[in-house]
């Protein structure tokens, strides 16, 4: 503790500390952790390793730590995320029968999608995604579309955390993904190609809630060659505006 004050907390209640210091889903460090916690560095170091062990939260090759598989799937059995999944089922399956690929409903979790729903079809473009997934902002069509809604400070640490680029589509730089993002927010659609897999293109549009606010995005991953087909555009804009207007969206 800060002046080398007696820290009389319960081993649950550190635990606790460090589980709220992840509740905006940043990726922290360590010391960014204990600070948030108000935990000396050996004891948080300590108490991650065990979160970590029982994969609550995940740590990268770059040292930093992010919420685990198994603390996401606790946090999707709660009302918001399961009322959100129950929701767009029917609008998600309809957008599958018109086009037997992959359809994929999807959140932010601070500089990445969090993938809370995916549906394929038998011969679908092999991609990555999968329930569960965590895939930077930067590189998908679901990611840009959250992205492109999101405050200008997560933008800024998109850039500040150096983007990825995947592949030769991939936008890493700061005029092309302003670019990108204006469009997005001006059409209400964004459309990726080869961005993140090979042989792919995404199409993707925002889902809102009663408040007119952006907490999701809905997209389609098809093979590039069917880019040209129509009905992928319209059938994501109509599933969006479905699942927004069953969550009390009104134009």
């Amino acid at each position: 503790m800060a002046g080398g004050a007696r820290d009389d907390r319960s081993v649950a209640d550190k635990l606790f500390a460090i589980a709220d210091a992840f509740q905006g889903g940043d990726e922290l460090t360590l010391s960014e952790v204990a600070a948030r916690a108000g935990l000396p560095l050996s004891t948080a170091h300590r108490l991650l390793a065990e979160w970590v062990e029982w994969g609550g939260l995940a740590r990268g090759d770059d040292g930093r730590y992010r919420v685990g598989l198994k603390l996401w799937r606790l946090g999707v059995r709660q009302p918001t995320a399961r009322r959100l999944r129950a929701i767009a089922r029917p609008y998600l399956e309809d957008l599958l029968d018109a086009t037997r690929e992959h359809v994929h409903l999807a959140v932010r979790d601070g500089l990445g999608a969090i993938y809370l729903e995916r549906l394929s079809g038998a011969d679908a473009v092999p991609v990555i995604s999968d329930v569960g997934s965590r895939l930077p902002l930067h590189a998908t069509g679901v990611g840009l579309v959250l992205l492109a809604y999101s405050t200008p400070d997560v933008f800024d640490e998109v850039l500040a955390a150096g983007p990825r680029k995947y592949l030769p589509n991939t936008l890493t730089t700061e005029p092309e993904l302003r670019a990108r993002l204006a469009g997005i927010r001006a059409t209400g659609l964004s459309t990726s190609v080869e961005a993140l897999t090979r042989g792919a293109f995404s199409v993707a549009a925002p889902v809102r809630d009663a408040t007119g606010a952006v907490v999701a995005a809905v997209s389609i991953i098809a093979h590039v060659e069917r880019l040209a087909e129509p009905q992928f555009a319209l059938g994501v804009r109509m599933a969006a505006r479905g699942i927004s207007a069953a969550l009390g969206w009104r134009p």
